[in-house]
């Protein structure tokens, strides 16, 4: 079935177009909550609560974008829903308690898989996780990401810096050896 015909389908009701829909996206859309979730059952009650927004509101889908996007963009959402309601902010956070770490060098990551990838992410604390993944990954401004989740503009920077610091005390020692080695400051 093509998009078109998913969501002609899905709009109707149709429980094929609607199985159709979830088995083409769920596996792809399940990484998207992993990345939010503190768990896999977390991150599977977002998923499911997720596809449940997205036949509800398919037809909301205007088709000027890609499917899986629209579809991506929902399950952030629903991610995002499911985070706020278990507040792991720390609002009193000040921006300058972070501004002293150092710029983290992609390269340090580059060698990892996206299964160790994804476990340092899920070591994070709730909200760090919640804003590494919205910066990082989704590229919201921390603009954005502060009116979505209801903190100021520096506890999301606040946040990131402090995801970033984290993840590198997570790195395999091999990774911040030769992080350290090849870029000493002098």
């Amino acid at each position: 079935m093509t998009d078109d015909e998913l969501v002609r389908g899905c709009i109707a009701g149709d429980p094929k177009s609607q199985k159709a829909l979830y088995q083409q996206f769920a596996r792809k859309m399940m990484s998207i909550c992993m990345r939010y979730a503190n768990n896999r059952d977390q991150a599977q009650d977002m998923l499911q609560d997720g596809f449940v927004k997205v036949f509800q509101k398919m037809d909301h889908f205007r088709g000027d974008g890609p499917l899986g996007g629209w579809i991506a963009r929902t399950m952030v959402n629903t991610a995002l829903d499911h985070i706020r309601r278990n507040k792991p902010y720390d609002h009193s956070l000040d921006l300058t308690e972070a501004e002293h770490l150092h710029q983290e060098d992609a390269t340090v990551m580059s060698s990892m898989t996206t299964d160790e990838l994804m476990a340092l992410i899920q070591a994070l604390p709730a909200g760090y996780r919640t804003v590494f993944n919205l910066f990082a990954i989704e590229g919201y401004p921390h603009k954005d990401i502060a009116e979505m989740l209801g903190i100021s503009e520096n506890t999301s920077k606040s946040q990131f810096m402090k995801a970033r610091a984290y993840l590198r005390k997570l790195l395999p020692k091999e990774a911040v050896a030769h992080y350290g080695n090849d870029h000493a400051e002098g």
